[in-house]
């Protein structure tokens, strides 16, 4: 618990901040992940098949980087707070009407547009989390924040299991605009970013390309960082439910698949909470590579238990190590981002890494039917390979870790 004890140092309007950023992140994860529970469903319903629903998965990641840059120069220009407000009522707007599609193409149009206003939400609400609390906090915040994505797999898993068979794929959806309620929250508790707001008295803010300027190799760097974590979430997650009807046998909305999803979230909330905490006192890179390499001997039992209890603690297991590693992300690439960007980058470069791993549930489709139908040995050997990358490219990269922020920040 020593570990999180910098959590209990916020001050209130820190803690309000901290909650909202959370919450925003926990509902527009929600809001995803309600169509991977019903992939097979939807797809029976269009009269196609299931590879070409995940296209909806694809279009909504490969959107992300626009809505991502798109709100970020908002944000970074206007504000964090009011685009967060912004971005949060879009995310909603677009999940309700995605219930009214009436053909796949309308589908697809509306996991893009939603996929934009997504893209937003990461970026700002971690800039304006990190940008309000005390660096030496920004390892446990980092993984509440990133704790966020989980918590919103597991509250749309909950959501299948209670309501799919009462209201139907489409009902979910409805629901999936509660997360629009936010925003009275964020307009009444939140207040702005004071880095933000301190940069915002310079004399002239600088414009995208000059405040990038020497910094085009971080940023590549930045999305190729990304785009191995995404493949690494992604491919833990995406089609773990199709893995647990194909190859468990297990009905959507079941008691069992939903409480081994609930294992496998509550593995997620841990992991994050514990090496976000952990990187403060042994390095964001050590803490992230450490969990990634451990994600590889526990794949045998997340997939190959034999038994739902085995498969259960292999389902949690995973995801103490996957998400562990994502529980640093959002204070490592801010303290990489140049404070004028802070508000561009770490978004953009989670997005465009999202971009280049949208094909995930795709190419594990792929694969799952290039092995007989086989989801655990296409999950299998992705999550392998993946590790191993995102451990390499971790080795390679830099850390900022403690760096100062406005003020501190400046005269560095």
């Amino acid at each position: 618990m020593s570990l999180l004890a910098p959590l209990r140092e916020l001050d209130s309007t820190q803690r309000h901040t901290v909650l909202a950023s959370f919450l925003g992140w926990t509902l527009d994860a929600f809001d995803y992940f309600l169509l991977t529970f019903v992939i097979v469903t939807v797809a029976k319903e269009f009269e196609v098949g299931t590879a070409q629903i995940t296209y909806a998965l694809f279009l909504t990641l490969a959107a992300r980087p626009l809505g991502a840059l798109l709100f970020g120069r908002l944000a970074d220009r206007f504000g964090r707070r009011p685009i967060l407000m912004l971005d949060v009522i879009l995310f909603s707007v677009f999940e309700f009407a995605t219930a009214f599609s009436t053909s796949l193409t309308m589908l697809l149009v509306l996991r893009f547009l939603f996929g934009v206003a997504m893209g937003g939400e990461w970026g700002i609400g971690a800039s304006l989390a990190m940008e309000s609390i005390p660096a030496k906090a920004r390892g446990a915040v980092s993984g509440l924040l990133q704790s966020g994505y989980p918590c919103g797999f597991f509250l749309a898993a909950l959501a299948n299991w209670l309501l799919v068979d009462h209201i139907g794929w489409r009902g979910l959806f409805v629901v999936g605009a509660i997360p629009a309620l936010l925003v009275l929250y964020i307009r009444r508790k939140v207040p702005e970013s004071a880095v933000w707001q301190e940069g915002r008295k310079a004399a002239k803010r600088p414009g995208l390309l000059q405040a990038m300027r020497g910094q085009w190799k971080l940023a590549v760097y930045l999305m190729l960082l990304m785009m191995a974590f995404n493949m690494f979430s992604h491919g833990s997650q995406d089609m773990y439910h199709t893995f647990e009807e194909t190859n468990l046998h297990l009905p959507t909305g079941s008691a069992m698949a939903f409480v081994l999803v609930a294992l496998l979230n509550l593995g997620a909330l841990v992991g994050g909470l514990y090496f976000g905490a952990l990187s403060e006192r042994i390095g964001r890179r050590r803490a992230m590579m450490i969990a990634a390499l451990l994600a590889i001997p526990v794949i045998p039992l997340w997939m190959y238990g034999g038994s739902l209890i085995l498969l259960g603690i292999g389902a949690f297991l995973i995801q103490v190590m996957v998400q562990g590693a994502w529980g640093v992300v959002p204070t490592h690439l801010n303290e990489l981002s140049p404070a004028a960007v802070r508000g561009t980058l770490p978004g953009f470069a989670y997005q465009m890494g999202n971009l280049l791993a949208a094909v995930t549930a795709t190419a594990q489709t792929w694969l799952a039917q290039w092995h007989g139908g086989d989801f655990a040995f296409a999950m299998s050997l992705w999550m392998v390979l993946v590790a191993l990358l995102l451990a390499l490219l971790l080795w390679l990269g830099p850390e900022a870790r403690g760096v100062g922020f406005g003020q501190a920040e400046s005269s560095s």
